[in-house]
């Protein structure tokens, strides 16, 4: 059996199988920020206190103090740098020496390690909107097309290690799942099984939502909707297009003017034929046939004509 252009298992097999990613989002290590830092004034207090003792005492002592007071007091700022702020929907990927040791979510004031880098990553929800794209569709017409399409990173690890520029990755990921999927679904379909971008979108970005789904997946992205938001028919072939839409409506309304003409020439002959109103032999039938569908399916009002002679005149 030949393969159609819009197949849906077409499209699932055409998806590609991204590499497995190397590391996940776990919990950084820390505690909250602001008793440690109540905690940490304190000790600051202390050594201030320290080195005042150590002022007023001579000798050994007097430095044995002083040494004591400022060593407290620098490992007290120096714990200092561990605070970090977290806003909301927001995240900091933390690292020592090159080793991923967790990432704070919970948002207010956090301690961590004060030697690891922390990388802030913004975990709300964004739009990606593509540029209008220019594609030939399942038949080879060229259209245009642009999405829009919702996500949110849901691993920061993965987002940090495992690409380059997450939100650039989604962008261009973004515009090859659209260019793919245009490539195997017609414009307008012309047959009623198959489905088109036009009368099927939102079937079609069901499967665009999947598509980019499972190429951002390895970069912890989640992708929440996507929407097209323009789709047309390229200039160059767009007035040929319109008229060939307009001849298919055309023709789709006489078919139905059509239809309804001779259901009610039917009915008409039947209920002459049931109450006899007036006997007719075929070629009056005809005649009558005629006439009916005449005035039925004209475009302009039918002109009554008076016959004082007979049909076989």
């Amino acid at each position: 059996m030949s393969e159609q252009p819009h197949s849906t298992s077409a499209v699932r097999q055409d998806i590609p199988e991204m590499p497995a990613p190397r590391v996940q989002e776990r919990r950084a290590v820390g505690m909250p920020g602001l008793p440690f830092l109540l905690l940490a004034l304190l000790v600051i207090a202390a050594g201030i206190a320290l080195v005042a003792a150590g002022a007023g005492q001579n000798g050994g002592t007097a430095a044995a103090l002083v040494t004591a007071g400022l060593l407290v007091v620098a490992v007290a700022c120096v714990t200092l740098f561990g605070l970090t702020q977290v806003a909301p929907g927001q995240a900091r990927v933390c690292q020592l020496f090159g080793r991923y040791q967790g990432t704070i979510r919970q948002d207010g004031l956090r301690w961590v390690n004060p030697f690891t880098s922390r990388r802030r990553i913004s975990t709300r929800l964004r739009n990606q909107e593509t540029a209008v794209l220019k594609v030939n569709d399942a038949y080879g017409n060229p259209i245009e097309l642009a999405a829009v399409v919702v996500w949110q990173v849901k691993d920061t690890a993965q987002a940090v290690f495992e690409v380059d520029n997450y939100a650039r990755f989604v962008s261009i990921q973004t515009d090859t799942a659209v260019r793919h999927i245009a490539t195997h679904y017609p414009y307008d379909s012309h047959d009623s099984t198959g489905l088109s971008l036009r009368e099927n979108s939102a079937e079609i970005t069901e499967q665009l939502s999947a598509e980019i789904a499972a190429r951002v997946e390895s970069a912890g992205v989640k992708i929440i909707e996507s929407r097209f938001t323009h789709l047309a028919y390229a200039p160059e072939i767009a007035s040929a297009m319109l008229q060939r839409q307009q001849a298919g409506a055309i023709v789709a309304a006489r078919s139905t003017i059509v239809d309804g003409a001779v259901g009610m020439v039917e009915s008409a002959l039947s209920r002459i034929a049931e109450q006899g109103i007036v006997e007719l032999d075929e070629e009056r039938k005809a005649s009558m046939v005629s006439n009916l569908l005449v005035v039925l399916c004209g475009e302009r009002a039918a002109q009554p004509v008076l016959n004082t002679g007979t049909l076989y005149a």
